[in-house]
């Protein structure tokens, strides 16, 4: 029976979007030498214990295929392990605290009816180029404190980057792989040249933004190089947008999809964050995060080798039956509701409050507006050939 995933295009290997389990919690992938951990419990294991599986996966990556990498480790948060990573984060947590986060309500809902406005004369919209994407780009982008107006740049680094983490093989090395990934790496760079203006400009100007609060923190009594500002910048505004953008797309995509539930959350928009809350279960933004183990250890009945690359699959494990009652059922009333879609333990996305905030102010004022908001039935939804995100790259809608 075809389901909605193969009618979508949905990545073939996301099998759990087509309502499949695993045969086990945890698995060895041969053919592409990584542990792929699919179980709950130890999704949430591999995550809370950091001394044995190390967010530095670089480490355990073939040099071939790090080539031309380095220059962007420096600096990078989502590579670092216990003390480094706990100094970086708690700089950028002044820029998220909850009443930061909370100021900024105002703001979001301007720009959500800036951009519709755009769209408001006609009758349908695109939702991931009219809203989706532009949104938290201009929101993350005000903060740090570059032009939005270059937001066309930003999806064009930030698609090469995603390119560059797709579907690769440690047991079967191409050489259209390694070319692949060099492609990506040169696009990579030219955001990084670009952020390192910004950078250089800010030591000479500083500003009230986040990339001169970087500049000008200390860690210990040192201040960060211009590499660790430029590589954490990257970071912030490559990982301050995706998820939001495939949040608000797969949100919307998931009411659509089941009308008895877009029906009573039109008519009760307190039901907002619960429905955002499923829909992040439902469809898990990013579907897997990686991890390297530092020892031998024992998981899921299996013993993995020390130095081995683990995949902890989050989508699939936000469906174990062990933990949700009919894990295949979008249901906003789940309670509770303990998905992982934003990762658990020390690297927990620290943009969470944010992105939640801009899902629950946008949705408001799209339903505010378009009451009658609806996919086009002509144009179905396009979603990412990716296999570690799930998320739709057009939703085409009617009003």
């Amino acid at each position: 029976m075809t389901s909605m995933a193969d009618t979508w295009g949905i990545h073939e290997a996301q099998f759990w979007l087509r309502g499949q389990a695993p045969e086990a919690p945890v698995g060895y992938d041969a053919q592409a030498g990584i542990w792929c951990v699919y179980g709950y419990k130890e999704v949430q294991h591999v995550l809370a214990n950091p001394a044995t599986f190390s967010s530095n996966t670089q480490r355990v990556i073939p040099k071939d295929m790090l080539e031309g990498q380095e220059e962007f480790s420096e600096g990078n948060l989502i590579q670092m392990d216990a003390l480094e990573h706990k100094k970086l984060r708690g700089l950028i947590s002044h820029a998220f605290t909850p009443k930061m986060v909370a100021d900024m309500e105002p703001r979001i809902a301007e720009l959500t009816n800036e951009l519709l406005d755009e769209v408001a004369d006609g009758n349908r919209m695109e939702l991931v180029n009219d809203l989706a994407y532009p949104l938290p780009v201009i929101v993350i982008a005000e903060l740090l404190g570059v032009p939005s107006s270059d937001r066309h740049r930003f999806r064009e680094w930030g698609d090469a980057l995603m390119e560059s983490t797709q579907e690769f093989s440690f047991a079967d090395r191409t050489e259209e792989q390694r070319q692949r990934l060099q492609d990506a790496m040169q696009k990579v760079r030219k955001l990084s040249d670009y952020l390192r203006e910004h950078v250089e400009d800010r030591r000479r100007n500083p500003r009230n933004d986040l990339i001169t609060k970087l500049i000008q923190a200390e860690v210990d009594g040192e201040h960060l190089t211009d590499n660790e500002v430029v590589n954490f910048s990257n970071v912030l505004l490559i990982a301050g947008h995706i998820t939001t953008t495939m949040l608000l797309g797969n949100s919307i995509l998931c009411l659509d999809t089941h009308p008895e539930w877009f029906a009573r959350v039109r008519e009760d928009r307190s039901m907002i964050p619960a429905a955002i809350e499923e829909a992040l279960r439902y469809y898990s933004p990013f579907a897997g995060t990686a991890r390297a183990t530092t020892t031998e250890v024992e998981l899921g009945g299996e013993r993995i080798p020390a130095d081995s690359l683990v995949v902890t699959f989050l989508g699939v494990a936000n469906r174990d039956p062990k933990v949700f009652t009919d894990p295949h059922t979008f249901d906003p009333m789940r309670d509770p509701n303990p998905h992982m879609a934003f990762g658990r333990g020390a690297h927990f996305c620290i943009g969470a409050p944010l992105a939640r905030l801009e899902g629950r102010v946008a949705l408001n004022i799209l339903l505010d507006r378009f009451p009658n908001l609806r996919s086009d039935p002509d144009s179905p939804p396009v979603f990412l050939p990716s296999l570690s995100m799930t998320g739709v790259k057009k939703l085409p809608l009617v009003f």
